[in-house]
């Protein structure tokens, strides 16, 4: 994931100041994703779970990346390519639904974790964890999908500055 993050930035980085700050949470969720998950070069602590604040800080950059995606990115991007291009039509009808399941796991994953204290509650946070994975891998791979039609129409045909 943090690879196919890494080729999305070097892409499409530069282009577009709210894909580059979007790709950048993207970034951040990815390294505290891995982080969570104890995967190289992270390691899990000795009770084998994060602590609570850890996972705290994690949802809310995870939420943050979401939501950056859902009310700023596809809509702009979206409406900066050309609106009677038919593929970006059809590739948007597609991949939304597709990505608003993802985004369901992620807010199911928050409910569950954002706030939770008691250690019970954490005895599926590993399965659920690796579930939250495998969905982020899959929103990734929609939204590249996204971009590269967007950038093939000319979404990305005016380079803007970024701070």
């Amino acid at each position: 994931m943090l690879r196919r993050n890494a080729n999305a930035r070097q892409r499409w980085g530069g282009h577009h100041q709210a894909v580059d700050k979007w790709l950048e949470e993207r970034q951040e969720m990815l390294i505290r994703y891995c982080q969570m998950a104890g995967l190289p070069p992270y390691e899990k602590g000795p009770k084998g779970l994060p602590d609570s604040e850890d996972i705290k800080t994690f949802c809310q950059v995870l939420v943050d990346y979401v939501s950056t995606g859902h009310f700023e990115i596809y809509e702009q991007l979206v409406h900066s390519a050309d609106v009677q291009d038919e593929e970006v039509r059809k590739m948007t009808l597609h991949v939304y639904p597709l990505i608003t399941v993802t985004t369901e796991r992620v807010l199911n994953f928050n409910d569950k974790y954002a706030e939770v204290t008691d250690n019970d509650a954490f005895r599926e946070f590993d399965q659920d964890l690796s579930t939250l994975g495998e969905a982020l891998e899959v929103r990734m791979e929609l939204e590249d999908q996204l971009l590269i039609s967007l950038e093939e129409r000319a979404a990305f045909s005016e380079t803007q500055p970024t701070d």
